[in-house]
């Protein structure tokens, strides 16, 4: 893409109404505009974003054996009704009619939604174990919405919900996505500690929160030291129902919770080892049995004959969230630094001179030459000076820089920058597509 085409109006100083840095870098790297309280436009180089953040969410829901569909986002009352959430939810809940008077609302989840097109669809016990998922926008009216994205009123969120026909089946649909989401997220670039966690409004007596530690998170938590290091899932197989527990059961181990689930005699037992700090949910997971399933009359038929009430459980990644929770974990002074997985482009081809021919004419074969072999590529081509080119490729955070410029040309080089750390190397022209 040549950003003297592309939508990319960046912001020279931060906003006043910004309080946190995520919310900061995505106002000036025009990511996000905010159109309400609450809620934001996704603008060309955010919404690039979200859509690599869903493909790393999509791939590893997948691989965990979730297969896909979409939910509408507006509901029928009714449906609530029978779980006996309607009026329990409260007022975040958005509660319109239509014009026929009938009561619905604006999804804030979907547990009950899903209970009821699983009803219709299985019917033996031969439909189970099933692990369904969306990525769709939710809205929960938030009270006082605040840092941008990360507590906002409308939001992309990946919710899924496993149904069982046992226990021991149900906690291994758990343990599956407890490891897939470890896997999201370390693809992401993100150490998120999962931490047992309050069921909340969801319900249910098991949760694990993944919590990713920030400064400015909203959330007190407490954890053991060991988990500042990543732990290594490449060898874990998920199919291995006892592997996989006990393989969860040793990360367990080490203490980790949020401030509702504070264990004061597991936190002593840590010693000096106990670490404190600010954190940002990323993600939960919740079993919850058959809060949802029995309310709702579902059941289906047993090895038996016998009618048997599946069990439940509900799955969530905020989405959009994590696009502000990345630039909470990976920014400098200069701006955003993207992991790769989800950065919007993965290098930026700078012209230091688009007004010399030399220079235009190299700059439009690296690009077709990047385009050709599958790199996205933001080729900054405008007539501006070499430091705003800088300063824009350096808050937007593309993990490479190219830079094209006439004396390194008359060399036959250019120069390769690699945003995270700042190193720059000198690259014979010839040779920089296959260094990438």
């Amino acid at each position: 893409m040549r950003l003297s085409r592309y939508f990319m109006p960046v912001l020279k100083e931060t906003p006043g109404e910004a309080q946190v840095i995520s919310h900061q870098l995505m106002l000036r790297a025009a990511m996000i505009r905010q159109t309400s309280a609450g809620i934001y436009a996704w603008l060309p180089l955010g919404k690039r974003v979200l859509a690599n953040i869903e493909k790393v969410v999509r791939r590893e829901q997948d691989r965990a054996g979730a297969i896909e569909v979409l939910m509408p986002t507006i509901q029928s009352a009714d449906l609530w009704r029978q779980s006996g959430r309607y009026d329990a939810y409260g007022p975040e809940m958005l509660r319109i009619t239509d014009r026929h008077d009938r009561e619905m609302l604006f999804s804030p989840t979907a547990e009950e939604l899903f209970t009821a097109i699983f009803q219709n669809g299985a019917k033996s016990y031969r439909d189970l174990p099933r692990n369904i998922y969306q990525i769709q926008w939710k809205f929960r009216d938030e009270v006082r919405p605040r840092f941008g994205v990360l507590r906002g009123r409308e939001f992309l969120m990946k919710d899924a919900y496993s149904f069982d026909l046992d226990y021991d089946g149900a906690v291994h649909s758990y343990n599956r996505m407890f490891i897939a989401y470890m896997r999201t997220f370390a693809a992401m670039g993100l150490n998120a500690i999962p931490m047992q966690a309050d069921t909340g409004p969801i319900g249910g007596d098991l949760s694990h929160e993944f919590i990713v530690l920030a400064p400015t998170g909203e959330s007190d938590v407490f954890y053991h030291e060991n988990w500042l290091k990543p732990r290594d899932t490449s060898g874990i197989n998920a199919d291995d129902r006892v592997g996989l527990a006990a393989f969860i059961n040793g990360l367990n181990a080490d203490y980790a919770a949020t401030d509702e689930k504070r264990d004061l005699a597991a936190e002593a037992a840590c010693g000096a080892a106990l670490k404190q700090s600010k954190g940002i949910e990323v993600g939960q997971v919740f079993y919850f049995g058959d809060k949802y399933t029995a309310p709702m009359g579902v059941t289906v038929q047993g090895p038996d004959g016998a009618p048997v009430t599946p069990l439940m459980g509900s799955y969530g990644i905020g989405v959009s969230r994590l696009a502000g929770a990345i630039i909470e974990a990976c920014h400098d002074d200069a701006g955003i630094v993207w992991p790769e997985a989800v950065a919007p482009f993965k290098l930026a081809l700078i012209n230091l001179r688009a007004d010399d021919g030399a220079c235009a004419a190299a700059c439009d074969k690296l690009y077709a030459d990047f385009t050709a072999a599958g790199i996205d590529v933001l080729y900054d081509d405008r007539d501006e000076r070499g430091g705003a080119k800088f300063a824009t490729a350096d808050l937007i955070g593309l993990p490479w820089q190219v830079i094209v410029g006439p004396k390194g040309l008359a060399a036959g080089i250019v120069e390769l920058k690699r945003r995270a750390t700042g190193e720059r190397i000198e690259v014979p022209i010839e040779a920089v597509v296959g260094r990438i």
